[in-house]
Formats: structure tokens, sequence, C-alpha cells
């Protein structure tokens, strides 16, 4: 195996190892991971999967996200004792979830697949509606920022990011994370009308790096600081010198990548409200 080796990872005797793909909407989840007295969307999930599989089920997720964050590509594994066709997880497991959670796809894999730890890369979306005037059809699903924001300026300063760093400034004061060394491969700033998107790809992130990219950014963005400070920032090494942390309910978990040979299905990144506006690749098109 290529992730470290924990008996509780092993795939049982007659028992099938499968992945799926979960979109949800977080705003109504203490976020992905099980709690004491609070509902998540891992709690909710695994409820659905082990009346499917008729025996109870535990699942293990690419990426946790926070309390209101949410995914358009959220990859999970699982292991069940009862073999089922893959029809049976994906709409078996829909019709026992909330309408907020959906299964998108699921196929079998071999013990070797680790959705966490056979993540080569993952990528989240921020998405900032700027306009005057509040959103009220997407509440709770993008940001809302009402001053004018130069995205030229925010770009210039996402430049400074980019690349393998210490991003202790970036990191919340109970980040569990042994090491603030991260490589960010790439972090875009994209206007579409009144959305501008900050799309992160990177190895792995510390806890609220995004979000602190984004206060960050939002601050350069409304002219309230030069986009030297993010490199500034970035040196001090001290999450005091930043900016505040960026509200949670414009960021999207869109995706993970893993090895070619696990052959899992390739969808649209999302989140998928931002497609009539953009074209299919733009976000993939260099902006620096």
């Amino acid at each position: 195996m290529t992730y470290p080796l924990d008996p509780s990872e092993l795939l049982a005797a007659g028992h099938e190892r499968i992945a799926i793909q979960v979109a949800y909407n977080g705003r109504n989840y203490h976020g992905w991971q099980c709690q004491k007295d609070v509902v998540s969307v891992q709690q909710k999930l695994e409820q659905a999967l082990s009346v499917v599989a008729d025996s109870p089920i535990k699942v293990v997720c690419a990426g946790r996200t926070d309390a209101g964050v949410h995914a358009s590509g959220q990859i999970v594994h699982f292991d069940s004792p009862n073999i089922r066709p893959m029809r049976a997880w994906t709409h078996g497991g829909n019709a026992k979830l909330p309408d907020d959670i959906a299964i998108q796809w699921a196929q079998p894999v071999p013990e070797s697949f680790h959705a966490r730890f056979s993540a080569t890369a993952r990528q989240y979306r921020y998405v900032i509606y700027n306009h005057a005037m509040r959103p009220a059809l997407m509440d709770k699903e993008v940001t809302w920022n009402y001053r004018p924001l130069q995205v030229h300026a925010m770009q210039k300063a996402a430049a400074c990011l980019v690349g393998e760093h210490d991003f202790t400034s970036f990191r919340a004061s109970g980040c569990q994370a042994n090491s603030p060394i991260r490589r960010i491969h790439q972090l875009q700033v994209i206007r579409a009308g009144s959305y501008i998107v900050l799309d992160v790809r990177a190895n792995a992130f510390l806890h609220h790096m995004i979000r602190n990219f984004a206060g960050l950014l939002m601050e350069i963005g409304s002219g309230n600081r030069p986009p030297e400070w993010a490199n500034e920032v970035l040196k001090a090494r001290d999450r005091r010198q930043s900016a505040a942390t960026a509200a949670p309910y414009g960021l999207y978990f869109v995706g993970a990548e893993y090895g070619d040979h696990f052959n899992l299905p390739k969808t649209d990144l999302g989140p998928h409200f931002l497609q009539p506006w953009m074209a299919a690749d733009s976000f993939t098109k260099p902006v620096l």
C-alpha cells in the first residue's frame, strides 16, 4: 500500500471497497465529520449507505469540510460486507439521503485505494458575489462582498502564494497539521460577471487556509492593501499579520486527484451554477 498501514484500513475477507463521489450543500451541517450532538454530512451518508448495505458502514473522505462549506466533488471510500450493484449505492443511497446530499457515481476500487491518502492533489473553489446588493437566490452558497474588487490586484497577490511555502500566516490557530509547509500548484482569480472565483489546487491544505487566502485577497482587491502585502504576510509566518478569515459559504471542495490506474470517472468540477456564465474550460486558462 502507498499510505500508512493501519489494520483498520485493511479490506476484510469477503468485503468490497467502493469509491463514490458526493455533492452536498453544507449550510445545514456542522461540517463533514461526525461530532456529538450536531448533524454532519458524514453522519447522513453513513446512515444511508448502512441501509443499502444492511450493515454498519463507515466512510473516509478526501478532504474534511467545515460547517457551512459545500462540495461538488467530494471523494469517499467505504468497505461493505455485502456485495451490491453500483446502482444500489447511487440510486438506493440517494433515496435515503436528504435532498442537499447526493451520490454522483459509485465504483469498486482495490484495497490499495484510500480516499485521503491516495489523493495526489485536492482542489477547492471560493466563490465571491461582488455586487452592491446582496444575493437572495444563492444565500449561503456564495460569499457576498459589496465593495468593488479589483481582480488584477488580486491576481498579482495570488501569484505570490503559488509554490511550496511555510503557510503559518494562513492556518487556523487550532490547526492540527504537523507541518505548515504546503505546495500550491495553482491559485487563479477569475471574474465571471458579478462572480469572482478563487480556484486553488494543492497537494494538501491547512485548516482555514483557503478562507484565509480569500480574506487577504478581498482586502487587496478592495484597495485597502497593495498586492505586495500578500508576500509580506506570507514571509511573516504569523497569523496575526493577515486579514480576517472569510466566511465559509462560498467555499466548495470540487475534486481530488488520483493515479490513473484507479480509473475513477472524470466529472465537471463545478460549482455547477457558474456554468451558464463561463466557458467549459475557462478555469484552466492561465490568468496571470
